[in-house]
């Protein structure tokens, strides 16, 4: 496929640090940029659109960058980043770096206005627009009468009625300039209008909608059964007045936000103020606090008692490091780079400061053999016992626990024997009808309690052939992928779609109890298989809940690409396990076709190879600047996709690597919603058709849109399901979601994707981010370049970045054959 690059009129302002401009046309016709952008085929002249785009949630760049504080913790401390709801307020955590700025360019195709490539998401301005927004609303839904008798919701239907005409009859008795031949709502609104004009009464108090007139009660329908609603999670208790009034006032006294009080109150509990007062750097509890910030609020309170040298101080940097060292993907760090990023905190003690925290219980210590390959054996001293080396960790209490009980659960599946389900010629008979590495899958499970599974995007299919020969057994199997749109292509797999329901859940409806079997008496998953897709997103938490449902006699699969993007949360459970060995690992021989299956395997192997494109699955949009690359972005999807393609911007996704920048989500998400949805917003920045990414939880995003609004909060509907989001939660949970990050989109899969590599994302590149972006394209991708050679040094050179866990010492503890 090649491209012509065309002088457009540049749509934004450049970044200071946009790198230089220039893109070629590759030799023979194939779009590339410095010579090694993914191959396009020989297809004719690409068509392009234009457009604009608009913001989304959030991902592994913006837990990176929320993590900034982390980065400082060592080599590993800053991985490559993390998602979902609370991601957005790591990213702004730290004020790290956004990603987001440069490159454009590209090829003509239709008329498109430029996308402003400043623009910095749309303007959820003011917090009343939606309040506004809500009280307009608020009368959707809701018969009021349902409770009343059929008499009394008459009377007071009728009550109402001539409460209506009486206020009709008094209007028309004054004098009306003009509008004097409107009646009913018409008439009452030109009223509602005046009033607020001539100041009687308040706009608020003008434009609430009455309350609906009772209703007669009708009998319940028979309804069809409802996917469960996606589980938002537990909201924790609004904090009381009093204690965010306390906090408030301190806040004010040392000089920072009010607004943070409520945040306060709710870390620290009702005795908020108190607490800050006395320990000003309890401050660093809270979202978005770096400790300069915490510096200086302190010295507003103590004065020139607030000195570095503060115990209090040492011990709250600590718990800060390692809080941020976790959204980097850490469960614990290593002693000496702990006390090294302390120093560079400017903690005099460090090594007192470490104590501090472990003697007040808020940071745990571990003490882990260190049994590398290859290493002597351990010396036998003149009192019988044995010196082995080890490595001193420093962690939080949840992740140590979390990742303890994650390891005793996976070693009691190891070395129990799975229930017996299905007779072992039923087994054999089942593995037989399958082929190649499917055959060896089911072999295994028929076996194991757990197992790995590995493979890429068509490996899907030999999961499936397991849930079904399990079923056919006799067993009670189910399936849980990590997000919504991953369940339902899992399901699509499944035989007897048509006739009902599948046996496909999400890990976090599994877990809620919102999807999936339920539970039996004694409180563990009522089933006898779980099979896991998309296992490498499992974070530490989630897997130890997970394994912990588990029944006596149980079998686990654990599948998935080892190749994509780790978790958002903690740990690196799926890679920690294949590392360990300690069960059987059954690695998939089917591979992914076409030249999407082709260009995505390559990367995998780390390859960035020349891909012929002949249906134009694959096509090259070389940009200039930042500019450029929103105008070309909304474009595509907008316009080039839909016409040459035939995918429309509803089955399209946009990925990029950041959400700030001029060309991350926030821009993105802007431009397309002024082309495919433009409105002004009135629900705290919504429109009713607004495409949205909901992050409920921190890590996990699910794909919907907004459907309304109400006083009880911002109505969604996603995977089917109805979600309302109270207002309090919206600014913090929901972003508009054409345009996703990596990290956001992993789990699901589009008829076409465009990914967006701003020229500024250059740094922020590795193999697992492409690898994860270009394989969220089922039929097409689009790849909006403008890193010119960091593409294919990226995808050559730059692995996933270590993580710092103890589950692989954990595990050589409790199955001692591991390895």
């Amino acid at each position: 496929m090649s491209t012509e690059p065309e002088t457009t009129e540049e749509a934004g302002r450049r970044t200071p640090d946009t790198p230089d401009p220039g893109t070629g046309e590759a030799p023979g016709g194939t779009a590339a940029a410095g010579g090694a952008a993914p191959g396009a085929g020989p297809a004719g002249e690409p068509e392009t659109a234009g457009g604009a785009a608009e913001p989304a949630g959030g991902e592994d760049d913006a837990r990176a960058e929320g993590a900034a504080g982390a980065a400082q913790v060592g080599e590993g401390t800053a991985a490559e980043g993390s998602g979902g709801g609370d991601a957005r307020r790591a990213e702004e955590a730290a004020g790290g770096r956004d990603a987001g700025g440069g490159a454009a360019g590209g090829e003509p195709a239709g008329d498109a206005a430029p996308g402003s490539a400043g623009t910095a998401g749309r303007a959820t301005d003011d917090a009343d627009a939606g309040t506004a927004g809500g009280a307009a609303v608020a009368a959707e839904g809701g018969d009021g009468g349902s409770q009343l008798s059929e008499v009394e919701a008459e009377l007071a239907a009728q009550r109402v009625e001539r409460e209506r005409i009486e206020q009709r009859k008094a209007a028309k008795k004054g004098p009306v300039e003009s509008g004097t031949k409107l009646s009913g709502p018409a008439a009452d609104l030109l009223a509602a209008v005046r009033a607020v004009e001539s100041g009687q009464k308040p706009a608020s108090a003008v434009f609430d909608e009455p309350a609906p007139a009772p209703r007669r009660p009708a009998p319940e329908p028979v309804r069809r059964p409802q996917p469960a609603p996606a589980a938002p999670g537990p909201v924790p208790a609004a904090p009381g007045a009093e204690a965010v009034e306390s906090a408030r006032r301190v806040l004010a006294e040392g000089g920072a936000p009010e607004s943070l009080a409520a945040q306060a109150a709710a870390v620290l509990g009702e005795g908020a103020g108190a607490a800050l007062r006395e320990d000003p750097w309890q401050l660093l509890r809270l979202v978005g606090v770096r400790p300069d910030q915490a510096d200086a609020f302190a010295r507003a309170l103590l004065g020139a008692g607030a000195g570095p040298d503060d115990e209090r101080r040492g011990r709250a940097v600590t718990v800060w490091l390692l809080e941020q060292a976790a959204l980097a993907g850490h469960t614990a760090l290593e002693l000496p780079a702990l006390t090294a990023a302390l120093d560079r905190q400017g903690v005099p003690g460090a090594d007192a400061a470490v104590q501090g925290a472990l003697a007040e219980g808020e940071a745990l210590a571990f003490q882990d053999a260190l049994e590398e390959p290859g290493a002597p054996a351990p010396k036998e001293e003149e009192d019988g016992e044995v010196e082995r080396p080890v490595r001193v960790l420093v962690g939080l209490e949840r992740y140590a626990l979390a990742e303890e009980s994650l390891a005793d659960g996976l070693a009691r599946l190891v070395t129990s024997v799975p229930k017996e389900d299905g007779s072992t010629a039923g087994w054999e008979a089942a593995a037989g009808s399958a082929r190649d590495s499917a055959a060896e899958l089911i072999r295994a499970v028929a076996g194991h309690a757990l197992v790995l599974h590995t493979g890429a995007e068509a490996s899907r299919g030999e999961a499936a052939r397991l849930l079904d020969a399990a079923r056919g057994l006799g067993l009670r199997a189910w399936a849980a992928t990590h997000s919504p749109l991953g369940r339902e292509a899992f399901a699509r797999l499944l035989p007897g779609r048509e006739s009902g329901p599948q046996p496909v859940a999400t890990v976090a409806g599994l877990l809620s109890g919102a999807e999936g079997p339920g539970r039996d008496t004694e409180g563990a998953l009522d089933l006898d298989l779980l099979v896991v897709l998309d296992a490498p997103q499992l974070d530490v938490e989630s897997a130890a809940m997970l394994v912990e449902s588990l029944p006596d006699g149980a079998r686990l699969v654990l599948s998935g690409d080892p190749a994509v993007l780790w978790s958002a949360g903690a740990g690196r459970v799926f890679a920690d396990l294949a590392a360990a060995r300690v069960c059987p690992q059954v690695a998939s021989r089917t591979p992914d076709t076409g030249p999407l299956g082709e260009l995505v395997s390559g990367i995998g192997a780390g390859e960035l190879n020349q891909v012929e494109a002949p249906g134009k699955e694959i096509v090259i949009v070389p940009v200039r600047d930042a500019g450029e690359a929103v105008h070309r972005t909304v474009q595509l999807v907008a316009d080039s996709v839909p016409r040459a393609i035939g995918v429309p911007p509803k089955q399209t996704v946009v990925i990029t690597p950041g959400h700030g920048g001029a060309a991350g989500t926030r821009a993105l998400n802007a431009a397309l919603k002024e082309r495919l949805n433009p409105g002004p917003g009135r629900f705290g920045g919504f429109d009713p058709g607004d495409r949205i990414a909901y992050s409920p939880v921190p890590g996990r995003t699910l794909p919907g849109r907004v459907t309304g609004a109400g006083a009880d909060g911002l109505h969604l509907e996603c995977a089917g399901a109805l979600v309302v989001v109270p207002r309090e939660r919206v600014e913090q949970s929901v972003r508009h979601g054409w345009a996703l990050t990596a990290h956001q989109a992993v789990g699901g899969r589009w008829p076409a994707a465009v990914v967006v590599l701003p020229g500024d994302a250059a740094q922020t590149l590795s193999r697992p981010w492409v690898y994860t972006a270009f394989g969220r394209a089922e039929r097409h991708l689009s790849v909006v370049h403008g890193v010119e050679q960091a593409l294919p040094r990226a995808v050559a050179e730059v692995l996933a970045k270590p993580r710092t866990t103890r589950l692989p010492t954990l595990l050589r503890t409790q199955v001692p054959a591991a390895g």
